[in-house]
């Protein structure tokens, strides 16, 4: 299984992000004011789902029934002998890169490793690359990559310019603060506030449509804005849960505010017209989560820094 290489943008503020939270993550613990879920809360959270889902003319939880047979899509990248999967290298379990081995590792990167492996057949003709937040969906539609696995949220927007996988994972807006900071909810934390999200992330998009920041600052890759808060320059983050705990986990001193915003599910993303493909990619989200392999790597990368209920984040088994 082939790495490629750290961008040259993202390489300074992972570095800097690393660097100070490096005795944090040593430390081990989770993240603060993430408190377990009421059964009303989470039925509040799909009724929240379907109504988006509804209002924006499309199903979220919608793709192409799954499929061992390989189309025209799966042969085509057969014959170029290398299938490149976009991953994350900057987020803490779930696609990180380890400063001792120098490999990317992380919840996505075991889904990324087990898809190239079913598909291909080999694992060393699996590559897989950093893409940026922004960047997922040109990198997907200019052919850099073939695949994205990289906590994508699928919403209608971008339905209509790629393909997703069935969901695999079940998340939600989260706020990121400093551990002194007296914000008590996703409001408090914004209202007023210099708030940091990376640009083309459902979060920003979340953020905007509060209108209620001071100000509102765009990065390529959410970890610079752990970066950010890190050197005082802005007040709060705005991002997924998953990643929130990530973040929480790398850097002990910010915390997770009570609340949540804007219930979603995120996918594997792929060129529009790889029908195969993506029943292909379906097929092994089906079998990854049979043999248990989706819940031994949700238990080993993200457990201890989540709810520590499991089935609260496979989609459809809540």
């Amino acid at each position: 299984m082939r790495d490629r290489g750290l961008t040259r943008r993202t390489r300074p503020a992972a570095a800097l992000a690393l660097l100070a939270a490096g005795a944090a993550v040593l430390a081990g613990g989770g993240p603060v004011g993430a408190a377990p879920a009421t059964a009303g809360a989470v039925r509040l959270e799909q009724q929240e789902r379907q109504q988006q889902g509804t209002a924006d003319n499309c199903d979220v939880n919608k793709s192409v029934p799954p499929s061992t047979d390989d189309g025209p899509a799966v042969r085509a990248i057969k014959a170029k002998r290398s299938l490149v999967i976009g991953v994350d290298q900057n987020s803490y379990r779930w696609g990180a890169r380890n400063p001792n081995t120098g490999q990317i590792e992380g919840f996505d990167i075991d889904l990324a490793r087990a898809i190239g492996t079913a598909v291909m057949g080999d694992p060393d003709k699996v590559v897989l690359k950093p893409v940026a937040t922004a960047d997922r969906i040109d990198a997907i539609k200019k052919g850099r990559v073939d695949l994205v696995v990289r906590t994508m949220t699928i919403n209608c927007t971008r339905m209509e310019d790629v393909a997703f996988s069935k969901p695999y994972f079940d998340i939600s807006q989260r706020v990121l603060v400093q551990k002194a900071s007296p914000a008590k909810n996703v409001d408090d934390a914004i209202k007023d506030k210099a708030v940091c999200a990376a640009d083309g992330s459902t979060a920003l998009n979340v953020v905007k449509d509060k209108k209620t920041a001071r100000k509102i600052v765009t990065v390529e890759n959410q970890l610079d804005c752990l970066v950010l808060m890190q050197l005082g320059k802005v007040d709060a983050t705005m991002t997924d849960n998953g990643l929130a705990a990530g973040q929480a986990a790398q850097d002990q001193t910010v915390r997770i505010v009570d609340g949540e915003a804007q219930p979603e599910v995120i996918g594997v993303a792929m060129l529009k017209d790889s029908t195969d493909l993506t029943a292909r990619v379906n097929q092994v989200l089906a079998d990854y989560y049979a043999r248990g392999d989706w819940a031994r790597s949700y238990d080993h990368w993200l457990k201890p820094y989540m709810l520590n209920e499991a089935d609260r984040y496979w989609p459809g088994s809540r």
